[in-house]
């Protein structure tokens, strides 16, 4: 019996793990891995790599000083600028007078057609990354790696200049952003500011007009995400209280107005500053690239007048609408969060330190400016935090989404790659040719790329949407004689309209998920109030930057120009 009992141990986990193994693999989709896209995608990109490149590229990459492309050095075309950096030794010995023997050895030049491959080639894969990080065909993490195994595979950029690629001032912002974020969530400062800010509130028209501007304008140094997550559960604490002071069970008007409202808020905050999320972080890396580096002040002049103005906007859609069928008679937050307040432990130690760190780290990014980046600073408030005991390397690894810095990465490198092989070039060219004459000069095109990019984002991730549209956006700039500050801009900010889809951006979908009643568990919300509520917002945020932006007090301000 001990034998038979021996032998079914020893057989029974090689059996459970062969039929685990058996099971872990099929055609159904989940999230991180959907063979059938997959499979759609890549037999896409193949006939994308297999047929000849259209005219219009070959004619891009022979035309003579083409515009909207920075031509190295000696360089008359963009096929002269790829073959000088692919191919040096080669294009060193086409270029003397007297070649020796010995040039004829190295590899001979790319023709133009070749090079129009190479630039047709990084169009491709910046289409499968754009599909693959909108659908999640595979994991976040496994998409940024196939960037770079695409463009070592295609030989896009010299081997070294690919690992250069990746690592962008902007990679190191976002990774060090998004630590300050773990420093500050696990301090419970994040928690003492959203506390502070609600114990000032006491009417649902002050909230709507008080604290949501507030909560807009902290959402441009904070994480947004961070700051929705807070304030759900105190939200949902004020509801249940105000509909048990009233006698009502359930008020669905109110949850609505107190959800979406911070929910919309803190989307709209994206344009404040270069802090307020990846995608901002993302069109840092493309400006700089593009010899336009933008300072954190400079930014901050751009798009901090719409943010206030914008949750002001947001606050009154969402009174106007709700306030009528309120079933309460009234809310008042702060008594609710007066006791809570109350009950946190006196601030000093850590969380002190944290705040002086957090605090110094908006004056460096404003004084230093250029000179330091935007990465510098932020990797020294790391260094601060670990120094000072706040973290430590486990937080990090825990609370840093290294998938995403990845994706930042990985965007960077795209956008390297397809402006040196002119892939940029032509797509922005080519998406000109498609709009019409309104949209394609002036601040035509910048209301145009707005468009754009804020339909995009609802339908994937905003760092995605920046990262797919930046390089194709920033050369139509120079194409329309449009300062590329402002083009850049308006992408990062119109990526912040993600707000009549739950999975257009996290904060949407973490307002779905934790708007639940607190005592019977009841969701509060549904998929199509995003759509209801979102696309007048969606509408109203395009309206007051175009007419409080665009054409308001941008005129007022000095772009840069040139290409």
């Amino acid at each position: 019996m001990s034998h038979q009992m021996s032998m079914e141990e020893n057989v029974t986990p090689h059996m459970s793990a062969a039929k685990s193994t058996a099971q872990g693999w099929s055609w159904k989709s989940r999230p991180g891995y959907k063979p059938l896209l997959l499979l759609g995608a890549a037999l896409v990109f193949v006939a994308i790599v297999i047929l000849p490149p259209p005219q219009s590229m070959l004619d891009m990459v022979s035309q003579a000083d083409p515009p909207g492309y920075k031509l190295a050095r000696g360089c008359d075309t963009i096929t002269d600028s790829v073959n000088k950096k692919l191919r040096p030794k080669a294009f060193q010995a086409a270029n003397e007078e007297t070649p020796s023997t010995s040039d004829f050895h190295h590899e001979p030049l790319l023709t133009s057609r070749e090079v129009a491959q190479l630039a047709k080639i990084m169009v491709g894969i910046l289409f499968l990354a754009a599909f693959l990080w909108g659908t999640e065909s595979l994991p976040l993490g496994a998409t940024d790696i196939l960037v770079g195994v695409m463009l070592y595979l295609f030989s896009i950029l010299p081997i070294n200049e690919i690992s250069q690629a990746y690592m962008k001032d902007a990679v190191f912002f976002i990774f060090g952003i998004l630590a300050v974020a773990v420093g500050v969530a696990k301090t419970g400062l994040d928690k003492r500011i959203g506390l502070i800010l609600l114990s000032r509130i006491s009417s649902a028209k002050a909230f709507a007009f008080c604290f949501l501007p507030m909560l807009a304008m902290s959402a441009g140094f904070l994480s947004e995400h961070a700051l929705v997550a807070l304030l759900i559960p105190v939200l949902m604490g004020i509801y249940k209280v105000t509909c048990k002071m009233h006698g009502v069970q359930k008020d669905r008007a109110l949850a609505i107005f107190l959800l979406l409202g911070v929910c919309f808020a803190a989307n709209h905050g994206g344009p404040g500053s270069p802090a307020a999320g990846g995608r901002n972080a993302i069109m840092v890396g493309y400006l700089m690239e593009y010899g336009f580096p933008i300072s954190f002040l400079d930014w901050m002049k751009i798009g901090m007048p719409f943010v206030p103005l914008m949750a002001v906007v947001i606050g009154a859609y969402m009174y106007i609408r709700c306030k009528p069928k309120f079933v309460v008679q009234g809310v008042n937050p702060s008594e609710v969060v007066k006791a809570e307040v109350a009950r946190m432990p006196k601030f000093g130690g850590k969380e002190a330190m944290m705040a002086v760190i957090l605090v110094a780290l908006v004056v460096a990014w404003i004084v230093l400016g250029e000179h330091a980046g935007l990465g510098g600073p932020t990797l020294y408030a790391v260094m601060a935090m670990f120094i000072c005991r706040i973290i430590t390397w486990e937080d990090v690894q825990e609370g840093v989404a290294f998938d995403v810095v990845g994706l930042y990465a990985a965007a960077c490198a795209m956008g390297v790659g397809l402006k040196f092989t002119g892939g940029a070039l032509w797509l922005a060219d080519s998406f000109v040719n498609l709009l019409p004459d309104v949209l394609t000069q002036g601040d035509g095109l910048v209301v145009g790329v707005s468009l754009l990019t804020g339909t995009m984002t609802n339908f994937m991730s905003d760092g995605a949407t920046v990262a797919a549209l930046g390089p194709i956006v920033l050369p139509m700039a120079t194409l329309a004689n449009v300062s590329v500050w402002k083009v850049g801009l308006i992408t990062s900010f119109s990526s912040s309209f993600a707000n009549f889809l739950v999975v257009g951006t996290p904060n949407n979908a973490i307002c779905f998920g934790m708007g639940r009643d607190p005592e019977t568990g009841e969701r509060l919300l549904d998929v199509m109030d995003f759509v209801k509520y979102g696309v007048p917002v969606t509408l109203l945020a395009w309206v007051v930057l175009w007419l409080w932006g665009v054409f308001g007090y941008w005129r007022l301000l000095v772009w840069p120009v040139g290409g």
